[in-house]
């Protein structure tokens, strides 16, 4: 019985130097998101805000680790504010309330470790 391979990253060119900032567009009104690898130990995606943008209030089950890639965000964890610039980073502590938001144009990276 053949079982399929599983692609652990997608999304992304492999073997390949490249940007992580120009792997994701800037969408004006909106947030994207480009998923890199997903599975149940860990989350790697993409963001991208345009100003003013946001992800509300929210917890997640793991640590995000997020890197500034591009512009500046303002990054929330239980009600104290932390502005992020390009080459910045910050840990959301698991099931600590944390949000995003565009402060201007902002790209991100978000590894989450469950």
């Amino acid at each position: 019985m053949n079982h399929p391979v599983k692609e652990p990253m997608k999304n992304i060119a492999k073997s390949q130097v490249l940007l992580l900032k120009e792997q994701i567009s800037w969408q004006e009104g909106q947030v994207v998101s480009k998923t890199l690898a997903q599975n149940d130990a860990v989350s790697v995606t993409l963001f991208s805000f345009d100003q003013g943008e946001e992800i509300s209030t929210h917890e997640s089950g793991g640590d995000a680790f997020v890197t500034c890639l591009d512009g500046v965000g303002l990054i929330t964890i239980d009600g104290q504010e932390y502005e992020l610039h390009e080459g910045e980073s910050i840990v959301m502590p698991a099931r600590h309330p944390h949000a995003v938001m565009g402060k201007e144009r902002f790209k991100m990276l978000l590894v989450v470790i469950f």
